[in-house]
This record gives structure tokens, sequence and C-alpha cells, in this order.
């Protein structure tokens, strides 16, 4: 299961190599409802079952019911058709090194292979071996990769490091990735020279748009999930983008961002209205986060629901965001809405538990 980034970074770009900011994760309450709530499966709760080589103080055996199911369900971050780092929640085999296994699974012909969604790639470079991981108590973790892994092209280096990034830093437990190869510590990548010796975090960004901004002290950055099409199914997309500093409610600014939608060129769509609007300034209050809007947020829906697409949308972006943990949507200052298929949508929503179930 996925976590929630605790902070929003402030950057200023220092080189086109530089990393920009993002976060994520996924959270849950008895007090809230998911949007799609998992069935009949077990998730990888936190990094105490990651492989530590040589430490046995990180290995915990799996819980009873992933030994009955055989199978935990992994969030693996891969390329999609234009190039974007796309996270697909996948059933892996139950193994008490999730962390290394999970990055056996990122490499091009490797186990991954026969499981790939159409349309999906693997990242790191063929026969990249993973010759170990382990988890520092300070929420580092230490991923070794074998001389196989500097076989990449330059333009892949900020896919390969956001991937491995957001593919460990799902678990709990982590906070922070440096890599090694072949046992060294390296201060930069092997091909583009990007710094990395002081580790990878979500607060690096992924799929990083800065949107025509020069100014960057005077931006902050927020990840916004935006929609991607495979065939006939739909999938979302994290992209962290530049916005305005001088935004006095952080909320109000990813609603807005998602209802411009993504620029034109990007590939990516948006199910928002144009006409959507904020009625109020968003309410918080321990951990969740209410927004009141205008009748737009149906869009071409019928009745009073509104589109998952949207709903989605809202929930992944804003729960980017520190400290929030649930979404509740109002429309006219009521709570009257439904969801898609019908069901009333009276309670704060939790990000769903798996983003993108790669099953197409």
């Amino acid at each position: 299961m996925s976590k929630k980034a605790r902070i929003i970074v402030f950057s200023t770009i220092l080189s086109s190599s530089v990393l920009l900011t993002g976060c994520g994760l996924f959270g849950g309450d008895k007090a809230v409802e998911e949007i799609d709530p998992p069935k009949d499966v077990s998730y990888v709760e936190d990094a105490k079952a990651l492989e530590t080589v040589g430490d046995k103080e990180n290995k915990k055996d799996m819980p009873k019911e992933e030994a009955a199911v055989g199978s935990v369900k992994t969030e693996l971050y891969l390329i999609d058709k234009n190039g974007y780092v796309v996270p697909q929640t996948l059933e892996l085999p139950k193994t008490e090194g999730v962390a290394a296994q999970a990055l056996e699974y990122l490499v091009d012909g490797g186990p991954i292979t026969n499981m790939l969604p159409n349309g999906f790639k693997a990242v790191l470079p063929a026969d990249t071996k993973i010759l170990g991981v382990k988890l520092e108590k300070d929420g580092t973790i230490i991923a070794d990769f074998s001389p196989e892994f500097s076989n990449y092209k330059a333009e892949d280096e900020l896919k390969i490091l956001q991937s491995i990034t957001w593919t460990l830093t799902q678990f709990d437990n982590v906070e922070r990735v440096k890599i090694r190869i072949n046992g060294y510590d390296k201060e930069v990548m092997p091909v583009n020279n990007t710094p990395i010796s002081e580790g990878l975090s979500r607060a690096d960004g992924i799929n990083l748009d800065s949107n025509g901004s020069v100014d960057i002290t005077n931006t902050k950055s927020a990840t916004l999930y935006y929609l991607a099409q495979s065939g006939d199914k739909t999938y979302y997309v994290p992209v962290t983008k530049r916005i305005s500093a001088n935004e006095k409610d952080p909320f109000a600014a990813v609603v807005r961002e998602l209802v411009e939608g993504p620029s034109v060129k990007s590939g990516l769509v948006s199910d928002f209205n144009a006409d959507v609007e904020l009625l109020d300034v968003p309410k918080y209050e321990n951990g969740t986060l209410t927004l009141n809007f205008n009748e737009s947020i149906y869009g071409n829906m019928e009745g009073s629901k509104i589109s998952d697409h949207v709903l989605q949308s809202l929930v992944l972006s804003l729960t980017e965001q520190p400290g929030v943990e649930s979404v509740a949507v109002q429309v006219n200052g009521e709570s009257k809405l439904m969801k898609e298929d019908g069901k009333k949508l009276t309670k704060p929503v939790i990000r769903p538990a798996d983003v993108n179930t790669g099953s197409f």
C-alpha cells in the first residue's frame, strides 16, 4: 500500500537534470469510504517486510491473510506509450523481500514481461540484477544494482530515478532512496550525471511539467492526476506542476489546475467541466478536506451524480497535499451527491487502495 508524502517542497532548478517537487500516499479510516475498495486481496502495509541484507530486525513474517492468498498487490511505476512514469498495481507472488522484488519487476525482460499492461514497458535496463536492498533507521533505503544498470539512454535517466523512487517509497517506512552500483555509492547517475548523492524522495517530483515557468522562486510544486487512454481503458497519470507561490490556498489552487486541465501537447485529458467553481474556501479539519462546488461539478452526468474520473482525480491530487487524508464533496453546501454507480456519497472519500490496476 502506498503512503502519503508528508511535505510539499519549494525548489530551485539548478540545471536541467535537477528534479522538482511532488508527493504521494494511500490512507484509510473506518469513518470514511474508499473509491472501489479492495476485495479479497491483501496489501503490502509498510516496509517492515522489506528485504534488508544482513539486518534481520527489519524483517517480519507476512500476515496470515497474505499467506492464504499467495500474492500481494504492489505498485510498480512503469513507462506508458507517451513516456510518462505511471503507477500500475499488480499482484506479485508473496515474498518477505518485497522491496527487492518490486525492483526486479522494473527490469526490462524480467519477471514483469508477461504481466505488462498494454502500452507499458519496464524502465530498468535489461539484465540488471538487484545486488542488495537495505533499510536504514532514518528511513533511507539503499538499493544496489549490478553494472548493467548503467546501460540506458540519457533521456531515460529521470524516468529511471522517478520509477525507482516512487516504487520504493510506497512502503510507509521509506522516506528516501539511495542508489549504489556494484556496491559503490554514486555522486551522480552514470549517463546524464543527475546528482544523487543526497538520495531521492517523492519531493523530487514525477513527470515534471514546469508549464513554461521561468521564475522558479515565485512558484511551488504540486502533483496532480490527469487521465490517459490505452485502447478502451483509462488510467491516471501523476504530473508535478509549478503553480504560483502567491496562491493563498493550496487546495483551491490544486482544484483550479485540475479544472484547467493538462497542456494540449501533453496527450493527457481532464474530465472536469470548464465551468466548475468552488463556492467557498476549502475547509480542512482533522485530515478531512471539504470542498463546496457549483452544480457544474456534475458535468454531463444525470441528476446529482459525479463522474468517477472527476472524483478520483480530486482525491488522488488532494491527498498528495500534506495532512489531507480524505476529501468530502458538497454541491451548493449540501452533501447529497451520488457516485457514478448510483450509490450515495455521504462520507468523505479516502485515497483508493490501488491506483491503476494493470488489468488490461
